[in-house]
């Protein structure tokens, strides 16, 4: 049960709570209604027909028609005074703070009162039926119907995210998409409006208003972005000239360069900083640590949960965003803009692992690639540190913890477990590793200095940082097997590790030497699989006391 608490406790999705609910009559003495409301709105069509219009765009509605209105918006219910329009406005809250009994503040934004768009649909008569239960019963008489209102509340949240999800798959038409990831792939080149219509097979026209629904911005005004923001990534990694620069990204010269890059971000070229960003997103939990550990708390977090590892002597994250990476890639842009992030930090992998890639995210801020495997993780923070220009602070720290490396090393050396082979077996319910120089193996083979198995210390050599680990057949534990065993087992999604019992229970298990001697230790995941500095840093502190006989 107390797991169950703590996934709850930490899950950090928002409360909806409802801010206020009105029914709106447009009449002949009163035709139009006039809507600014400082919170998202949802309007809900009970009866007649009219229109709904917002900056300059307008929709036709009917009996049974919702519209999702962004919080702040200006906008206008104008009725049909042959059938006068029945509205309910029904406002929207969230609280998007972390849950007390949480151990971060890892938030995730609502996809409901933080969208930045107009969402509408043409006929969703349960959500309307549902609206109009809740102004019947706005006054609920006791606590049961009090509670009852909450749940069609919730009703209505839950329709709404469904139908938000079907519309943006509805919305990806093959066609436009294929148009709008060309450009995004070919931004250095000469595109016009004409060839991206042509591509979607529409007119200019509509190819131009669906291009700003599905982006928020014109053909050219989406293309600058993505100019401008490799420009940015370029700066920030020194390569070339300003000129070169430029015509890397489309651009003839660089002053016509310098004019739209002034024009997109307030500097020239020349005085853009990466040490003065502040809204920074990462695709994944450790690169936010990185920036933590910098003394710098990105605003978004890209993951596929909102799962983070809590860390000791850092700040905890106060205002951090999560953002679901499994979403389409047009939502994860969508809520970049929404939370102005000038900066991302990612991997390939990643990225290619959630179905991204750079293009989709450039639209949004440029981006500083991280290689995830290609490099350790004092190579990550190094890279970090550099594109936001606080590498002194990065030696720092890493010339702080070298030393904390080497007196541990100095103890351990001295210690009969340097004269030992260790294993780190991993059990997953799909498979069996053997760990390398990633994770834990990084604190004890490279921080420690102790022996791998002969076969690990091969693949170490050769690999180095890149090594992360080696799948095996349960007959071949005895050829990875050490005179000393640990073992980190990661349970299934129902949470049961009965796959490990069959490892355990298995004889190839069982016959070997490590097991015979009760030489084999169990290691928790969430303490020993973290690769980040921090993570790291504690992992060393728990091997000393593991080693020393403390723990």
């Amino acid at each position: 049960m107390k797991n169950v608490v703590s996934e709850w406790a930490e899950s950090h999705f928002p409360l909806y709570t409802i801010g206020s609910i009105h029914s709106l009559y447009s009449t002949s003495n009163q035709p139009m209604h006039k809507i600014h409301e400082s919170l998202a709105v949802i309007l809900a069509i009970a009866g007649g027909k009219g229109t709904f219009r917002i900056n300059d765009q307008s929709y036709e509605l009917a009996e049974g028609s919702v519209i999702l209105l962004p919080a702040q918006s200006h906008a206008a219910l104008i009725g049909n005074l042959s059938q006068p329009l029945h509205t309910y406005m029904l406002s929207i809250s969230s609280q998007e703070q972390a849950s007390p009994m949480s151990s971060g503040a890892l938030v995730q934004r609502s996809e409901i009162a933080s969208r930045s768009s107009v969402l509408f649909f043409s006929h969703e008569p349960q959500i309307v039926a549902d609206v109009e239960e809740l102004y019947i019963h706005r006054l609920p008489a006791n606590e049961a119907r009090h509670v009852q209102n909450q749940m069609t509340f919730y009703q209505i949240i839950l329709r709404l995210l469904e139908q938000q999800d079907a519309k943006y798959a509805a919305s990806e038409q093959p066609s436009m998409e294929r148009s709008i990831t060309y450009l995004e792939n070919h931004y250095g080149e000469k595109i016009t409006r004409e060839q991206l219509a042509a591509m979607a097979g529409i007119s200019q026209s509509h190819y131009s208003i669906l291009f700003r629904q599905l982006t928020g911005f014109t053909p050219n005004e989406y293309l600058s972005r993505l100019r401008v923001h490799r420009a940015k990534e370029l700066l920030m990694s020194g390569s070339g000239t300003l000129r070169e620069i430029a015509q890397k990204v489309g651009y003839k010269d660089e002053f016509y360069l310098s004019r739209r890059f002034k024009q997109q971000t307030g500097v020239s070229p020349s005085d853009y900083s990466g040490g003065s960003l502040q809204r920074i997103a990462v695709l994944l939990a450790p690169y936010a640590s990185h920036l933590l550990l910098l003394g710098l708390e990105p605003s978004v977090i890209i993951s596929e949960s909102s799962e983070y590892l809590n860390t000791i002597d850092l700040p905890q994250p106060q205002t951090m965003m999560f953002i679901n990476a499994n979403g389409s890639a047009e939502q994860v842009r969508s809520a970049l803009l929404d939370n102005n992030i000038e900066l991302i930090i990612a991997a390939n992998e990643h990225m290619h692992q959630f179905g991204l890639h750079s293009g989709h995210l450039r639209g949004a801020a440029p981006i500083v690639e991280v290689p995830w495997m290609k490099m350790g993780w004092k190579d990550h923070l190094r890279l970090i540190a550099q594109a936001i220009q606080r590498s002194d602070r990065a030696e720092e720290w890493l010339a702080v913890f070298e030393k904390e490396e080497q007196a541990a090393r100095t103890m351990v050396q001295q210690s009969g477990v340097a004269n030992e082979t260790l294993t780190i077996m991993v059990i997953k319910p799909e498979e069996l590793l053997v760990y390398g120089a990633r994770n834990v193996g990084y604190v004890m083979y490279q921080s420690l200095g102790l022996q791998p198995p002969a076969k690990i210390g091969q693949e170490l050599e050769k690999l180095g940082d890149e090594f992360h680990s080696v799948p095996i057949e349960r007959s071949e534990l005895v050829d990875y097997a050490g005179s000393r065993i640990f073992v980190i087992v990661f349970p299934d999604t129902k949470g049961s590790t009965a796959h490990a019992e069959r490892i355990f229970l298995s004889s190839d298990w069982k016959e070997l030497p490590a097991v015979r001697q009760n030489r084999v230790q169990l290691l928790d995941k969430d303490e020993w699989v973290p690769y980040n500095p921090v993570s790291i840093q504690l992992q060393l502190g728990r091997a000393v006391a593991l080693f020393s006989g403390n723990q």
